[in-house]
C-alpha cells in the first residue's frame, strides 16, 4: 500500500511538471501569435520583418498543436495498476524526448545562421526572405533550446530523487 501511494505521487509530480512546462509553451504560443500577428499585418512584404513575423506565426501554430496535444495527454491522476517500472519508463521517455528536442533546437539555430549567410551572397534573389526566416529560426530555436534544456534538467533532477528506490 505504501509503495502504491508513492508510485502515484511520483506519477503526479511528473505530470504536474510536464503540465507547467506545457503552460509555458502555450504562453509562448500566445505571445508569438499576438505580437507577430500584429506586426505581420503591418509589415512590408519586401522587408525581412514580414518574413520574420510570418515564420513566427507559423511556429506558433505548430507549437500550439504540440502544446495542445501534450495537455490533452496529461494524466494528473495515476492510472490503476501503475507500477514503479511504468513510472520510471515514462520518466526516461520524457527526459530523452526533451534532450532530443534540444538537439533539434540547435539545428534550427544553425539553419538560421545558414540562411543569414546565404542572404549575404551576391546575386541572391530574395535576401529579405532568407534574413527574416533566419532571424525567426534564431528566436524560436533559442527559446525552444532554453525551454527543452530546462525541462530536461528539471525532469532529470526529479528522477534522480528516485534512485534510492531503484536499488
Amino acid at each position: 500500500m505504501f509503495l502504491a501511494l508513492d508510485v502515484a505521487a511520483l506519477h503526479q509530480a511528473r505530470e504536474a511538471l510536464l503540465g507547467r512546462g506545457l503552460a509555458v509553451l502555450a504562453a509562448w504560443v500566445l505571445l508569438n501569435l499576438l505580437v507577430s500577428g500584429h506586426y505581420l499585418s503591418r509589415a512590408d512584404k519586401r522587408r525581412p520583418a514580414y518574413y520574420f513575423h510570418g515564420m513566427n506565426v507559423g511556429w506558433a501554430l505548430v507549437n500550439g498543436l504540440l502544446a495542445a496535444w501534450g495537455i490533452y495527454h496529461l494524466q494528473p491522476a495515476a492510472p490503476s495498476g501503475l507500477g514503479l517500472a511504468d513510472v520510471v519508463q515514462a520518466q526516461l521517455f520524457n527526459e530523452n524526448l526533451f534532450l532530443f528536442n534540444a538537439g533539434l533546437d540547435v539545428a534550427y539555430i544553425m539553419t538560421g545562421y545558414y540562411l543569414r549567410a546565404r542572404a549575404a551572397l551576391p546575386g541572391e534573389t530574395r535576401p529579405a526572405r532568407l534574413l527574416g526566416f533566419g532571424r525567426s529560426l534564431w528566436l524560436q530555436g533559442g527559446f525552444l533550446l532554453v525551454f527543452d534544456a530546462l525541462m530536461w534538467g528539471w525532469l532529470h533532477w526529479q528522477g534522480r530523487g528516485w534512485l534510492p528506490w531503484l536499488q
